[in-house]
Order: C-alpha cells, then sequence, then structure tokens
C-alpha cells in the first residue's frame, strides 16, 4: 500500500442533508458523540497504509480545517506527503466545482506530483470500516481499470446514487445511474480503485470533451471500453444521504454489534479533546445511551446518543435524541426523537418531540 495516494471528498453530496451542512462540509458532521463524518475515510485510508491523503474542500470546511489540524491524531503530520487540503477550484478557474469531474479537475496538480501507482477516491458522507488495501490486490488480481465498491442494501432514495450489475467474475456489466428506489441492489458506495495515471487521463478526456457528469458520462459508457470491476463489501455501512439517514446510523450505535464491528479491531481517529468524565447525579436514570466526556446528567436519558459537554436539568426526560456538543436541556423538559445541533440551549418546561421517520431538527446555537 506504499504505492497508493488517497483522495477524500469532504462536500461532494451536502444537498443531500442541507439541515446539518449549511453551516459546515459533511466530512466535518458530528457522529456518535465524538467523531466527525470524515474519520472514518480517513481512518480506513491510515489503516490501509496510505500516508499521502488529499481532502477536496468546498463550501463551509472551516470546522473540517479546525478539526484536520496537521493531521497528527491520524499519523499524516509528515515532511513528505501526509493530509493535504486541496482547494475547491482548479488551477484554470476561480469558480467552486459543480460535479465530482470538477473536482477531480481540480485536484490534478495533486496528483500529478503523487509517486503513487494508485489512488484511492472516497467520499466523506457514509460510516464504515474497509480495508482498502484488499480492494487494492482485488483490482491488481483482477487486471481492472477502475475498481468500484459496493454494498448490497435496499435502494433508497437519494440526490444521486449508482447500482451496476456484475458477471460472475465481479466484471461489471452494468451501470444504472438513479434507478427506481426498491429492492436489494448492488449499490456503489462511493470507493473506487484506479491507477493514477489512467484516472489522470479519463479526467483530461472528460474536461476535453465536455462531459460534466463523471458517472453519466464516464463510468456509464466506461462499461463497453474499460475492465470495470466490483468488490464487494459484507461489514456495516451507513451512507447519511438525509436526516433520517443521520438519526438511525447514530441510533444503531446503541447495537452492541454495531458498536464491536465499528471501534473494535482498527481504531477510528479523531482529534482528541482533554474533557472531564461524564457527571451523573443522584437524581439521574441513564438507559442505553453513548454518554461523552464532560456531560452532566441530573435527569432521565434512554436510547441517546450525548456529546461532549451536554446538561440534563433535573426532572428533564429525554428519549431517542441525538444532542450535539453544549447542548443544555433545562429542567423539567420532555424531548423525543429529537437532533439538536451545536451550542443550543432548551429552556425549563419545554416540550419538543418527533417521530422516528421525522426527527425534530434544531439548528446550531438556537434558543428555545
Amino acid at each position: 500500500m506504499a504505492t497508493t495516494v488517497g483522495v477524500i471528498f469532504s462536500s461532494i453530496n451536502e444537498q443531500d442533508i442541507p439541515e446539518l451542512t449549511k453551516v459546515r462540509s459533511t466530512g466535518s458532521v458530528p457522529y456518535g458523540g465524538r467523531y466527525r463524518l470524515v474519520d472514518f475515510a480517513l481512518s480506513n485510508m491510515v489503516n490501509s497504509g496510505i500516508t499521502t491523503v488529499g481532502i477536496v474542500t468546498k463550501n463551509n470546511y472551516q470546522s473540517l480545517m479546525d478539526h484536520l489540524g496537521t493531521g497528527k491524531y491520524w499519523d499524516l503530520a509528515r515532511k513528505e506527503g501526509g493530509l493535504i487540503l486541496l482547494p475547491p477550484y482548479s488551477d484554470e478557474s476561480e469558480t467552486l466545482y459543480k460535479n465530482r469531474l470538477e473536482a477531480l479537475k481540480g485536484a490534478t496538480a495533486f496528483l500529478k506530483k503523487a509517486k503513487e501507482d494508485f489512488v484511492v477516491l472516497a467520499d466523506s458522507d457514509a460510516v464504515y470500516k474497509l480495508d482498502y488495501s484488499k480492494v487494492i490486490e482485488a483490482h491488481i488480481k483482477n487486471n481492472a481499470d477502475i475498481t468500484m465498491v459496493y454494498h448490497e442494501h435496499e435502494l433508497t432514495k437519494s440526490h444521486y446514487y449508482m447500482t451496476f450489475e456484475t458477471d460472475k467474475n465481479d466484471k461489471i456489466t452494468d451501470i444504472q445511474i438513479n434507478p427506481t428506489p426498491g429492492g436489494v441492489k448492488k449499490n456503489y458506495i462511493n470507493v473506487m480503485v484506479a491507477r493514477t495515471s489512467f484516472l489522470l487521463r479519463l479526467i483530461q478526456d472528460g474536461i476535453q470533451h465536455g462531459y460534466t457528469s463523471f458517472g453519466k458520462d464516464i463510468l456509464s459508457p466506461g462499461v463497453k471500453m474499460y475492465n470495470l470491476y466490483a468488490y464487494k463489501f459484507d461489514g456495516y455501512y451507513a451512507n447519511i444521504n438525509s436526516l433520517n439517514a443521520y438519526f438511525n446510523a447514530n441510533m444503531d450505535l446503541l447495537d452492541k454489534k454495531v458498536r464491536n464491528e465499528i471501534y473494535g479491531e482498527r481504531d477510528i481517529y479523531t482529534k482528541v479533546n482533554d474533557s472531564a468524565p461524564a457527571k451523573f447525579a443522584p437524581s439521574a436514570i441513564v438507559k442505553n445511551s453513548l454518554v461523552s466526556d464532560g456531560c452532566l446528567i441530573e435527569g432521565t436519558v434512554e436510547n441517546c446518543v450525548l456529546f461532549r459537554g451536554v446538561k440534563i436539568g433535573k426532572g428533564s426526560v429525554v428519549k431517542n435524541c441525538i444532542l450535539m456538543t453544549d447542548n443544555i436541556v433545562g429542567e423539567n423538559c420532555n424531548l423525543a426523537y429529537v437532533v439538536s445541533d451545536k451550542n443550543s440551549v432548551i429552556r425549563d418546561n419545554r416540550v419538543l418531540a418527533g417521530c422516528e421517520l421525522q426527527p425534530y431538527f434544531i439548528n446550531k446555537g438556537s434558543l428555545i
């Protein structure tokens, strides 16, 4: 894996979760009490031996920069290679990219400078743990031009998605863009392996022909022209393509089996914050919840994910909720199926409720 470079798209699908991405990039969306979504793709790369990673930025990436820093928490603070933030435009353009092909064009200088033979492309809008070195091995074994990773699950509606069909040797025979939702399909999870020189040729050819979609204009027609292979990923996978999907992915962590798969064996790295341990008052009742450092619990918490510094007042009952960093819930409140962004304050005696299909969302820094 010393001959592989990584590229992570931090905001390519931000329109899918506007509630969470209007103040941050997709990659910096908080998850699981202490993580950001970008941590998963980035940790997968580091654990696979990839030591040069470019992060393609776009809008609202200040929080992403604050989180990633020099990359030291991922052992990517290096004199050569390491973590590199890539601008949201190319050398020839001063406008933000509009699609994946334009984003890749902006990354061509980074890829041309890279000495590695292969490149792994990954999005930062999903929760999963995958050893990319195994994908590279399959790619080389099949003498593939491109290897696309897929996960079999029931297709749900999203802004953009891709499925494909394969033969018995895992060679891709057909690619569908935005097929009709429903049924279990081979869903592309936006993880791809290619030889660096081959990808650069595809990007250059796409730009010269005025293509606007890497999937529709290059990959789908490329089934007949290139050796496209599929790699099946069987582990836990959650695509954060809606607020409901975000809610469910956090709730999945309350399942011990999912927790063990995500956090067992190879670590998921993140920025470390030194906080005091959580404090539980004598009046606190906590069941089946993830409670992060710095929390103060005086009420009842059940089936919840609480980020750092959350405070729950006396007499309050909070069930099936996701409360991000430094949320304050007053006394005698009743919350159910609520997703509250950072630094929000809910005053005493408030009753807020959503449902499992449509959580009630509170914007960052709100006062209710």
